[in-house]
């Protein structure tokens, strides 16, 4: 089986802080090994986090919908019932294709490079990098929601979807 590895330095909020209440998406320096392919890139790391949970059951076509390690993702629009949340940023970043093959997923870059990944070892890598993110907001200040309610319903969704396709949850304090 293929190799997937992803993870994250330099965790801060868009500031260059280390905490900020009002800032709802974190950054850092996205590092992903796809075989014997390292990306790197200064990331919105807590979209990747959940785009990574999205693509626990969902497959992902590189260029279709955001980048995997987007640059930006800085408007969440929820659904009405709170549970799932579509991020937009800007259009850059880095993607690649995650396509569902029975008990494995296959990973393509850009340049068609492919990488089949066994489930088991993806979901351990998405769940492992997502639960560094939730652990640097629940070390940070609780956050001050914004007074817009259907920007407050964003970041609300956000958590809630991400609980969801965690399949638990640590609990940040928002």
């Amino acid at each position: 089986m293929g190799i997937f590895l992803i993870t994250a330095t330099d965790l801060q909020w868009v500031n260059g802080g280390k905490d900020d209440p009002e800032d709802l998406c974190l950054h850092g320096h996205a590092i992903a090994v796809i075989g014997n392919r390292k990306l790197e890139y200064d990331a919105t790391v807590s979209a990747t986090a959940l785009y990574l949970l999205k693509s626990l059951t969902e497959d992902h076509i590189i260029h279709e919908d955001n980048q995997i390690l987007p640059c930006c993702g800085f408007f969440y629009l929820p659904n009405e019932k709170l549970d799932n949340v579509t991020i937009l940023g800007c259009s850059n970043g880095i993607d690649w294709s995650i396509i569902h093959d029975g008990k494995t997923v296959v990973l393509e870059l850009e340049d068609g490079t492919k990488e089949t990944v066994g489930m088991e070892e993806y979901t351990t890598a998405v769940f492992k990098f997502a639960d560094m993110v939730e652990v640097f907001y629940r070390s940070c200040s609780p956050k001050i929601l914004p007074k817009d309610p259907f920007e407050r319903n964003g970041y609300i969704a956000f958590w809630n979807e991400w609980h969801k396709r965690r399949g638990r949850s640590i609990h940040v304090a928002y």
